[in-house]
């Protein structure tokens, strides 16, 4: 018997022996995971923290009010009697006037929540802080019986700890082939090429893989994968957004980003450049690029609008993206009323706001170079202007000397003049062409700040002072209240929630999803980790790390969890549909940008520069003019030309009111707010795109070229090399006769259909070479074709 055929009888022994249903079994009711999120749920619309709407003076939020005598002398809950209180009473009864919830809401209990309502209150009702607020602490290591055979690092322990709970053995690791294909898309956003993978296959050392890992990680290629990720989250697009969508200039930013992960910035430091690089001591040009992090939101330059109100708005946008991306939690609800189910106040919310309505920016200005902004000019054009500065002071210290004689000197003064004139304009014209970048910048006298009553600019407040949430801690005391020491709390030993938060998304980029499924919320509302002790060794240990991002991408992909098979059993698929017991590998379709990269890789199309302007490649005619509003000056999509066209995704021109419409029909981000996660669709829409759009032809096309000029000579080979080249692994003879069928037919078709062969070659700009024929060229277009739209060529697994 082979290892998969063991691994897979002795998993579906495990799943037929008396496991529990998914999951793990409840030992003990916990308040905060089992009891907190019923009555956030249920309880606190009319019972919580939002006392606008709080009934009957009880809250269940916290304990001693919970516990308290009500104006009626009953009280809601008594510690040990269960039947004694009113909350028992009125969820198990039947009267609709005294039930709770009340009917009218629709949000019933079921039997399981009202019994543990009942069990948690029988045990003494004990309170304790919601999961993501406790000081963050490294557990212990698990001990797990015979782990050897399959544990690779520390994460492997916590796993099958979790998975022998709940009655599971995981998979066996994928074969090396899959492997080296799935670690390379996660790490780079690129598969591997033939040649990778037979030097993978043909190195038997210990350490081949982890070799290769260490590759990936140091390929510039790195940079570009983690900030498609990144500028989703940091709402990055090439427009302003609201009715003009003007252009602006924001890509050093994205250049900056993808130099920052190549380089492994600690994330530390990732996140004090991005809040507060501008705040910094002599904070250099990068730092100030950095800080354009909180210009990338939507700003708007119509005519007729209330500038006070939309500085308000991108302060609000400000504070929101800061409180996803760094604390996970929802603080946005509190724009307008305390949080409901959260501890943030209102309060703690324009706490947060005074750190970013401090910008002297013009709300309604128009234009690329909206202040504040900087020059940030290419090496090229750097080196120019101190050339054209030089040749300048050169002058004018010569025209100094000539001083104001006449006769001979006045006619070398003038001749120096128009020198002089001349160098100026070409720095003029230069820095015409030189990006300005939106940075952040404080006004010298602090702002006041006001609550916004229910989040109304025309209603403000009680004036507060710059500060964090009351429940997450609070700033040094001998610091100012400043974004700079506001991103130093945001990555210091008080605030447990940013290394939870972004060990999670580092999670994310390998697996689909994170330890915590509700990404954007890891609060109350937000579900429990799927592997709580896993997600807080994991953090600690990214903290202690220095904030290795690399390092713990390399933990992550190096552990057994990550080489185990994708392939699911009907037994597994019935108990874990959606694998979050982690018992096989990831398996998932990939983001619009990497379906697209990866059509051009195939092909030999991919133009690999790093950096740069934003490119904009083919685009269906018509759809900006549908959308520009009046005589727009960017009314018109101007497409690219040669390299442009085939640039990764991450550099195509983003605009926020008509995203490049490949990457919209898979799921990308409009960027108008934070994205923490895309969702993943399935449409026929989808299959239009990859069936149909230039991109996809074109890719084909060369891609065929590619197998008739550089793959072997008989059909087979070159078939075998095109599924290399895509899937990293060779046909099965199924699929080698389905494709040298498909062949012939397509060859016989264009030789009866030579007119056609001609127009499908036409599609796309890059040149096709004139010794290929034409009916060949297309019947081998056509298998590519098929290669580029298989399901496992837009997947990772």
């Amino acid at each position: 018997m082979t290892d998969w055929a063991a691994a897979r009888v002795a998993a579906i022994v495990c799943l037929c022996v008396a496991a529990p249903t998914y999951g793990e079994v409840r030992q003990t009711i916990d308040f905060a995971r089992d009891i907190r999120p019923i009555l956030s749920n249920h309880c606190f619309r009319c019972h919580g923290p939002d006392a606008g709407k709080r009934q009957a003076g009880l809250r269940f939020d916290l304990r001693e009010n919970a516990l308290a005598e009500l104006d009626s002398g009953k009280r809601a809950i008594v510690p040990g009697a269960p039947d004694e209180g009113e909350l028992i009473r009125r969820v198990y009864s039947d009267d609709e006037s005294e039930q709770m919830p009340p009917p009218e809401l629709k949000k019933p209990l079921n039997d399981e929540q009202r019994s543990l309502l009942k069990q948690w209150i029988a045990d003494g009702a004990q309170y304790s802080d919601h999961w993501s607020f406790r000081p963050l602490t490294r557990p212990e290591l698990p001990h797990v019986e015979d782990t050897a055979d399959w544990s690779n690092n520390e994460i492997d322990l916590f796993v099958l700890e979790r998975l022998r709970s709940a009655g599971l053995q995981p998979m066996p690791a994928a074969d090396r082939r899959t492997l080296l294909r799935r670690v390379t898309l996660d790490l780079t956003g690129l598969p591997p090429t033939p040649e990778e993978v037979t030097a993978f296959l043909s190195d038997r050392r210990s350490d081949a893989y982890e070799r290769v890992v260490d590759r990936l990680l140091a390929s510039p290629r790195f940079g570009e994968r983690m900030a498609m990720l990144w500028l989703d989250l940091a709402r990055y697009a090439d427009t302003d957004g609201y009715e003009k969508d003007s252009h602006r200039q924001m890509w050093p930013y994205r250049d900056w980003v993808i130099e920052a992960f190549n380089e492994n910035m600690p994330f530390d430091q990732f996140t004090i450049e991005q809040l507060a690089g501008d705040l910094l001591p002599n904070a250099t040009s990068n730092q100030l690029v950095a800080s354009a992090f909180n210009r990338n939101g939507p700003t708007t330059s119509e005519s007729g609008v209330d500038p006070a109100e939309f500085a308000a708005k991108y302060a609000i946008d400000r504070v929101n993206t800061t409180g996803t991306i760094w604390l996970g939690i929802t603080v946005g609800c509190a724009e307008c009323h305390d949080h409901k189910y959260d501890p943030i106040t209102a309060k703690d919310y324009y706490r947060l706001f005074a750190f970013f309505n401090q910008v002297p920016e013009e709300p309604l200005y128009e234009g690329a170079d909206s202040p504040p902004s900087i020059p940030v000019p290419s090496a090229a054009q750097e080196s120019r202007l101190t050339e054209l500065a030089l040749q300048k002071a050169t002058l004018t210290s010569e025209l100094e000397a000539i001083g104001t004689q006449s006769g001979g000197e006045e006619a070398a003064a003038a001749e120096l003049r128009n020198r002089l004139d001349s160098l100026a304009s070409q720095e003029k014209e230069l820095l015409a062409t030189v990006p300005k970048v939106r940075v952040m910048r404080d006004v010298p006298q602090r702002r006041p700040t006001n609550i916004l009553m229910r989040g109304d600019y025309r209603n403000p407040g009680e004036e507060v002072a710059p500060g964090v949430p009351e429940s997450l801690g609070k700033l040094p005391d001998n610091e100012p209240a400043t974004r700079l020491t506001l991103a130093r709390w945001l990555i210091s030993g008080q605030n447990p929630l940013t290394p939870r938060v972004t060990t999670s998304r580092l999670w994310q980029v390998c697996f689909g999803y994170g330890l915590v499924r509700t990404m954007a919320d890891f609060g109350s509302q937000g579900e429990w980790p799927t592997h709580p002790e896993l997600l807080e060794w994991l953090a600690s240990r990214f903290v202690e790390s220095g904030w290795d991002v690399k390092g713990m991408l390399r933990l992550i992909v190096t552990s057994s969890t990550y080489r185990q098979d994708s392939r699911i059993i009907p037994e597994l698929q019935q108990r874990d549909p959606e694998n979050r017991l982690l018992a096989r590998g990831p398996r998932h379709r990939m983001p619009a940008e990497m379906i697209r990269d990866n059509a051009l890789f195939m092909s030999g199309l991919l133009h690999e520069q790093l950096g740069g302007p934003s490119v904009h490649p083919y685009h269906p005619p018509g759809l900006w003019e549908e959308q520009a509003w009046a005589d727009s000056p960017w009314k018109t999509w101007k497409q690219g030309h040669g390299q442009d066209l085939y640039r990764r995704g991450l550099y195509t021109f983003w605009k926020r009111s008509v995203l490049y419409p490949q990457f919209a029909l898979f799921d990308a981000a409009d960027r108008t707010v934070c994205a923490v996660s895309r969702p993943i669709t399935n449409t026929p829409l989808q299959a239009f795109v990859t069936l149909n759009e230039t991109t996809y032809v074109e890719a084909a096309r060369v891609f065929a070229q590619r197998l008739m000029q550089e793959a072997p000579v008989d059909e087979p080979k070159k078939i075998e090399w095109g599924f290399e080249l895509a899937l990293s692994r060779p046909p099965s003879p199924a699929e080698q006769d389905r494709m040298r069928t498909l062949l012939r037919q397509m060859r016989a078709n264009y030789q009866n259909q030579p007119t056609d062969a001609e127009q499908l070659l036409s599609v796309g700009e890059r040149p096709r070479p004139d010794e290929l024929d034409p009916v060949e060229l297309a019947a081998w277009t056509c298998v590519t074709h098929v290669i580029l739209n298989l399901d496992e060529t837009m997947t990772k697994e």
